[in-house]
This record gives structure tokens, C-alpha cells and sequence, in this order.
């Protein structure tokens, strides 16, 4: 994990849910969630979950590799993630 500062890298509570699922998916599974595990947790559309991982690389709180699946790694301190709700 990258050490981005919290206080430099700011989310929405939405955004903070997303995270906060994508760390635990990972920790839980040994391996990121696919977009497909994501839209089944949050129950909304595939261009919806789509949509937040470009915000969240974008925003800097995620990395991925471009056409690489489950390449998503979040760098954002776990300690400053929400709980997932």
C-alpha cells in the first residue's frame, strides 16, 4: 500500500463504503473483488460500479491495472476506512 495521507485523499461516505469492501474483500478472499462482486454487495447496476472504480482512480484511493480483472488495490490507510455498513 502506497502511504497516502488522510488528510490529502478525502471520500464521500458512499466512496468510503466502496473501499471499505474492496480492503475487506481482499483480506477475506486473498485476492481483489471483480465488479461483478461489488455490484452484488451494493445492488446496483454494472455501469454504476463501473463509474465509482474511475471516481475512486481518479480521486487517487485506488490503483488498477488496465484490463488486468481483480487488479484493484486500495491506498488508503485501512485504519482511516469506514466500516462497512
Amino acid at each position: 500500500m502506497a502511504g497516502v495521507s488522510p488528510s490529502a485523499k478525502t471520500f464521500t461516505p458512499k466512496q468510503g463504503q466502496y473501499l471499505a469492501f474492496i480492503h475487506l474483500y481482499t483480506r477475506l478472499h486473498r485476492r481483489p473483488p471483480a465488479e461483478t462482486d461489488m455490484q452484488q454487495y451494493f445492488r446496483v447496476s454494472p455501469p454504476s460500479v463501473h463509474q465509482m472504480v474511475l471516481t475512486l482512480e481518479r480521486a487517487g484511493l485506488i490503483t488498477r491495472q488496465p484490463r488486468t480483472p481483480r487488479s484493484i488495490e486500495v491506498l488508503i490507510d485501512p485504519k482511516h476506512l469506514p466500516e462497512l455498513i
